[in-house]
């Protein structure tokens, strides 16, 4: 028993494009373009910029992860090159990164769809989280099928995605090839306009960035993927390179149609550039944002129950959540990840931990640009058909810093407090779970029942697939 490579060039690229296009080219602009001090050519430079350094990070990554074609092959790498520690701090981040992202984007897009039947008024939370539940549930059961069962459902998510943003930038460049005046007009002028200063400047990358987000699903499903040391690079490069067109586009479009003032203004850059183009559709485009916003979630939950089945077998976890079902599916991981993504939904107040927990985020890159440098330089030698660029490595341990630290420095307060302790909580049960180990035979029987209830088998240890 073993995870199955079914995962192809097309389809990897259709998973990249659902995990990384989410809610952020919905709401983004406009905290984007006023931080930019409506200047549009910095605007659209700083969405260029994001996505050229989030490709560079991401190829960066594709090297560990075609070094290592595991699933969970973030985890796999730490373990290997820098220890247990490191390994287990990252599973420790990755767990409430993961869980509680879960919980909040399946809050989102239940409100989302919920919203329309309570016009005028707020929607009560009752029905809001009953909402989230279920569709948290649907995609628990998914992402317990055939991984096959899982890329057709993310192929057909993308597409309908990528077809309302396409809708969007084309309509947007049509209104701006026809040249209404009071289209062109908006972009006369431009580079006379204010420029943001230092700080603005990095507030809107910090925007920007977090809009592209989503690569890292790729690297935790390595162990699915054909031939990894080809698809992996290739995806990210053609998969990025759409998202940063798409974003492009689409960020003209809006500010074709609506001013500067109006985006600002606006909850939602793309309802309200729906509102003022074809009003009458308005509903159905908000409900298709939505329904294809859904696939971040299976998107969060298959990348989290990889690094779950990665760690169990490393004796991080319970034996049980790297063991398979029928259709080669770590169903259990998915389980427990489903029953905590409830838990942070019925107390919605936890969500707002995610921000403590975003610090971490970003030193997991840091550790895994740090693992790559040791491995170049100690065995130069190591057998890998991909090698990146060396200053696309020292350049991401450059903006891993900048991530990491600016914030601290640009506002100061209690929340980075939190977020050092909360490390160090990680590096303290690591400690505590290195100890208790030798009483983990009292678990055994337990494991056998839940094995038979889900009717799941041991997988093959992925230590026995790599040579290092």
């Amino acid at each position: 028993m073993q995870l199955l490579r079914v995962v192809g060039l097309i389809h990897a690229n259709m998973l990249l494009l659902s995990s990384t296009i989410g809610a952020g080219i919905f709401v983004t602009p406009k905290a984007v373009l006023m931080y930019s001090s409506l200047n549009i050519p910095v605007c659209l430079s700083i969405w260029a910029l994001g996505g050229l350094l989030s490709m560079m990070n991401a190829l960066c990554l594709a090297e560990l992860a075609t070094t290592f074609p595991v699933s969970g092959a973030s985890y796999f790498f730490l373990k290997k090159t820098l220890g247990s520690s490191a390994a287990f701090l990252s599973l420790w981040i990755k767990r409430f990164v993961h869980l509680l992202s879960i919980g909040a984007q399946s809050l989102l897009i239940a409100s989302y769809l919920i919203q329309p039947f309570y016009s005028g008024c707020p929607a009560p939370e009752l029905p809001k989280k009953c909402l989230a539940l279920a569709a948290l549930l649907s995609f628990g059961i998914l992402s317990a099928q055939q991984m096959k069962t899982v890329v057709q459902f993310q192929t057909i998510s993308s597409l309908m995605k990528v077809a309302i943003l396409s809708l969007i930038s084309v309509t947007g460049i049509v209104l701006l090839v026809i040249g209404k005046n009071e289209n062109v007009s908006r972009f006369k002028n431009v580079l006379d306009a204010e420029l943001p200063d230092a700080s603005q400047f990095v507030e809107a990358f910090l925007q920007v960035y977090y809009s592209y987000l989503g690569a890292s699903l790729l690297i935790n499903i390595a162990g699915e993927i054909k031939s990894p040391t080809n698809t992996i690079p290739k995806s990210l490069m053609s998969g990025l390179s759409i998202v940063i067109l798409i974003y492009l586009l689409t960020n003209i479009s809006y500010l074709t149609v609506l001013s500067p003032q109006e985006i600002i203004s606006s909850d939602s850059s793309a309802i309200t550039w729906m509102n003022r183009v074809v009003p009458s559709t308005q509903w159905a485009i908000s409900l298709g944002i939505s329904v294809s916003l859904m696939n971040t979630i299976s998107c969060g939950i298959l990348s989290a129950s990889r690094i779950f089945y990665c760690a169990s077998q490393d004796g991080k976890l319970p034996f049980i959540y790297s063991m398979l079902n029928e259709h080669h599916s770590p169903v259990v991981a998915v389980f427990m990840i489903i029953i905590l993504s409830s838990i942070s939904i019925i107390t919605s107040n936890l969500i707002y931990l995610v921000k403590y927990v975003g610090l971490g985020t970003w030193c997991i890159n840091l550790m895994n640009m740090i693992g790559l440098l040791k491995i170049r330089f100690q065995k130069p030698d190591l057998p890998g058909p991909y090698k990146v660029w060396l200053p696309f490595i020292f350049g991401s341990i450059a903006l891993s810093v900048f991530l990491i630290f600016t914030p601290m420095i640009q506002s100061p307060n209690i929340e980075h407090v939190y977020q050092v302790v909360f490390l160090f909580c990680g590096l303290l049960c690591y400690w505590l779970q290195t100890h208790l180990k030798r009483y983990d035979v009292c678990f055994d029987k337990i494991t056998c029942y839940w094995q038979l209830f889900f009717n799941v088998s041991p997988s093959e240890n992925q230590d026995k697939l790599i040579n290092f």
